[in-house]
């Protein structure tokens, strides 16, 4: 089986060995969220059994699977163990860079309502999304918002090296602000809850899905997601028109991640 063989199609199983059937430099983009230090149970023991040297095979697969200007974002948090945090999305990240990705971006996915509260520290309100690149990032669609100050002169300065205040370049042109800037890397994001979904423990909020699969990929291109879970990035890959490969290991969540392609089936190119 290869690349082609396996597109638009989900599979049951261990990522470590199905990742092994798809074609080397064949995956333009990665979009996926990991078993998180244990936090949430998951059956057919992907919860139970993840642990760093599970990770590493996987990570040398996607880099190995990951075209050239390919990127991958890899969604991730950490548990709190005898009052520390883990660190493991920092060994993870390092780890990727191990195996020859660059640290493209590190951004923040701010949850617009708060889990889990604890009493001697301040809420846990994010996740981390590492955003790795293999070379150049081939593609990058941005998205923008209205600017307010937007058709206004610039006006900001920056303070050089030596300390000495200096007019940014649009200070000194008078260049106006643009209507439209890019967003910032944090995005604020309801957590994920849809429906049938809701039988997985860890839902993955469609929005920030769609808004990653718009930004670092065409129409056409394809979307792999190795810990599928409830299928949120292949059904948005699909409204979004592009090509998937998903692969979860737990047998009850494939009837979740079938049902909601079925749905959005209509929006296939």
């Amino acid at each position: 089986m290869g690349t082609k063989e396996m597109t638009n199609k989900i599979f049951c199983g261990d990522c470590r060995k199905i990742l092994k059937e798809i074609d080397t430099c064949s995956i333009p983009l990665t979009i996926t969220s990991p078993p998180y230090d244990q936090l949430r149970e998951y059956s057919g023991g992907s919860g139970k059994a993840w642990n760093f040297e599970v990770f590493k095979p996987i990570a040398q697969q996607i880099f190995r699977v990951t075209k050239q200007g390919g990127i991958v974002v890899w969604v991730v948090g950490d548990a709190t163990v005898n009052g520390s945090e883990t660190g493991t999305s920092f060994r993870q990240a390092l780890y990727f860079m191990e195996c020859g990705f660059n640290l493209h971006d590190t951004m923040i996915y701010e949850k617009a309502n708060i889990s889990f509260p604890e009493s001697n520290r301040y809420y846990n309100a994010f996740e981390y999304m590492f955003v790795f690149s293999k070379g150049k990032p081939k593609t990058f669609n941005p998205i923008k918002t209205k600017n307010p100050l937007g058709g206004k002169p610039v006006t900001s300065t920056k303070r050089g090296k030596n300390g000495i205040v200096i007019k940014d370049h649009g200070y000194v042109t008078k260049k106006l602000r643009p209507d439209y800037s890019v967003i910032r890397n944090v995005w604020i994001i309801q957590n994920g809850h849809c429906g049938v979904g809701q039988k997985h423990p860890a839902i993955f909020p469609e929005k920030l899905a769609n808004d990653h699969i718009i930004s670092w990929s065409n129409k056409g291109d394809l979307v792999l997601d190795c810990f599928a879970g409830s299928g949120t990035t292949c059904k948005m890959a699909i409204e979004n028109h592009r090509n998937y490969i998903g692969i979860e290991i737990s047998e009850e969540y494939i009837p979740i991640i079938n049902q909601r392609i079925t749905q959005a089936q209509p929006s296939l190119f």
